[in-house]
């Protein structure tokens, strides 16, 4: 027959009573700890997991969100900086709709080219493009805002404005702010990805027109005509800065693969020709003549002329002549003239010839290589072993045939390459290397220690239970009634009826065989218990 719980917490006081301090301060911190575990637990399962649901976003913004949440008595948290709005995770999807069907947060990138569809009648030409500017201006920074590095945009553009008189020296002009993500700086590359990408928005905007400004106040572009002083320094000299880094690139990727990484260092000077030219020759050789044109006037000239006949007039020349004949008197005179006349011109042999050259040839290159020493460790310290002539030749052939140097070429450029074998200073490498060693091995036994601590903690406490059970007398640890208080206990459970054919199973303290029997059938654990405290007390005895 099962105790009742009266029973129970009877046997509970008694055996607390029999407990010595020790064990009374391991029961109660034990009892803590297991609460105290219980309730961590019960909280951990029951708290609300948190994510994000918007993240820097301004105050303005922010504040709108949070008056949504609000309203819609959803739970939030919001980060110490204010720009980050949490919410519970199974809701963060469902407050992202409902807050976009509201319009909140508003993109801090200004309207686009939905400004126009709503019609609107009765604006005003000014108007109009004033919104089409608005427009540009909100698509170009929604577009810039979507780089990786940028947080957020802005883009201020200029037009000149539109007159009967066309003035030339009127360009558009363009600025854009951006807002870079940490304090991170936008790479060259990006800042002309910018420019291009508004110039070519734009009628009529050209790239080296379009400033570009950071969040911290850097000129990140500037202004300058491409055909100017300065325009023209600017481009040379970032055209000299990328083909030097191209070449010293390339020749220390040869010298690693012989050498090793970081065991070498080059460094190129190159002039380059930013010359134009265009010239034109003509030649002229006087001995090969040709015939260019000829031309052949040939005249024949046939006349006739009549004079009258000479004489001394009288009776003679008066009977000679017939007075009826008219041409008597006349005498006929016959001139006959050719004239051939041949004109032949030559041309002179003429040859012409045109060579235009652009900029961009090399006058000439020079490189610095820096070879590091091998370095060789002994007992004491580490010595260098330099490398043999014909080592250092190799590797100055490597370097030649890299930056494209012919061995003997053109002796206008005088190229020049200057190869040096150097130990490297290495302390500050190897120190940070050990000190990385060191900081890695700390934080493995950190994270190992963080892992291990709870286990070890509760096997240091199952061994402290575990040696204080050891060191407790077994008589001291009371396991059920106690062997003096039977009788009592048989009176007390004759009274209540819970013995069978009303007999005590210590009648006068005595305990017989029968009453043995029984007791070890109805409780075997506090009999084997009562029969150690028997012998150990007739032992003491």
């Amino acid at each position: 027959m099962k105790d009742s719980p009266a029973q129970i917490l009877q046997q509970l006081l008694s055996i607390w009573k029999q407990l010595g301090l020790n064990q009374r301060v391991t029961m109660v911190v034990a009892g803590l700890a297991l609460v105290a575990g219980l309730v961590g637990i019960a909280v951990w399962s029951n708290r609300t997991d948190y994510a994000l649901l918007y993240g820097r976003l301004e105050e303005a913004e922010a504040a709108k969100v949070v008056a949504a949440l609000d309203d819609a008595k959803v739970p939030y948290q919001i980060s110490r900086a204010g720009g980050s709005i949490l919410v519970p995770a199974d809701k963060v999807h469902l407050m992202r709709m409902q807050l976009a069907a509201k319009g909140i947060p508003r993109a801090g990138d200004g309207v686009g080219f939905e400004i126009f569809d709503k019609p609107a009648f009765g604006i005003s030409d000014f108007v109009q493009r004033a919104n089409y500017l608005r427009a540009v201006q909100g698509e170009l920074a929604r577009t810039i805002g979507q780089v990786d590095s940028i947080e957020s945009a802005r883009v201020m553009i200029v037009m000149p404005e539109n007159r009967l008189l066309v003035d030339n020296t009127r360009k558009p002009t363009a600025s854009v702010f951006v807002r870079v993500r940490g304090n991170a700086t936008l790479p060259p590359q990006t800042v002309n990805a910018i420019r291009f990408l508004v110039a070519n928005s734009v009628e009529g905007l050209q790239a080296n027109f379009v400033s570009v400004v950071d969040n911290q106040g850097n000129v990140l572009s500037e202004n300058s005509d491409e055909n100017s002083l300065a325009g023209m320094t600017t481009t040379q000299l970032g055209a000299r800065k990328e083909l030097e880094h191209y070449l010293a690139k390339k020749a220390e990727g040869m010298l690693e693969k012989v050498l090793g990484p970081g065991q070498a260092v080059v460094r190129v000077s190159a002039d380059i020709n930013f010359d134009s030219q265009t010239r034109t020759e003509e030649k002229f050789d006087p001995e090969g003549q040709v015939i260019r044109t000829t031309t052949l006037n040939d005249e024949n000239t046939d006349t006739t002329t009549t004079t009258p006949n000479a004489g001394v007039p009288g009776v003679t020349v008066n009977a000679n002549a017939e007075t009826n004949s008219p041409t008597s008197n006349l005498t006929a005179n016959r001139t006959n003239t050719r004239k051939k006349v041949a004109n032949t011109q030559f041309e002179i042999n003429k040859s012409t010839s045109s060579l235009t050259q652009t900029a961009g040839g090399l006058k000439r290159v020079s490189a610095a290589v820096f070879v590091a020493a091998r370095m060789t460790t002994t007992a004491t310290n580490r010595v260098a072993n330099p490398r043999s002539p014909e080592e250092l030749l190799k590797l100055k052939h490597i370097v030649q045939s890299a930056l494209g140097i012919q061995e003997g070429g053109d002796a206008q450029r005088l190229d020049e390459i200057t190869l040096e074998e150097m130990p490297f200073n290495d302390q500050q490498a190897v120190e940070l290397t050990d000190k990385l060693d060191k900081d890695e091995r700390k934080q493995f036994w950190i994270g190992l220690g963080t892992k291990l601590i709870y286990p070890v903690l509760g096997l240091a406490i199952l061994g402290l239970f575990w040696r204080t059970f050891q060191k407790t007398p077994m008589e001291n640890i009371p396991l059920g009634i106690p062997i003096g208080d039977f009788a009592t206990a048989g009176a007390e459970s004759k009274a209540n009826g819970h013995l069978e054919n009303g007999k005590s199973p210590l009648p006068g303290g005595i305990v017989t065989v029968d009453v043995l029997n029984q007791l070890i059938r109805d409780n075997p654990n506090n009999m084997a218990q009562a029969i150690r405290s028997w012998m150990n007390r007739s032992k003491s005895k």
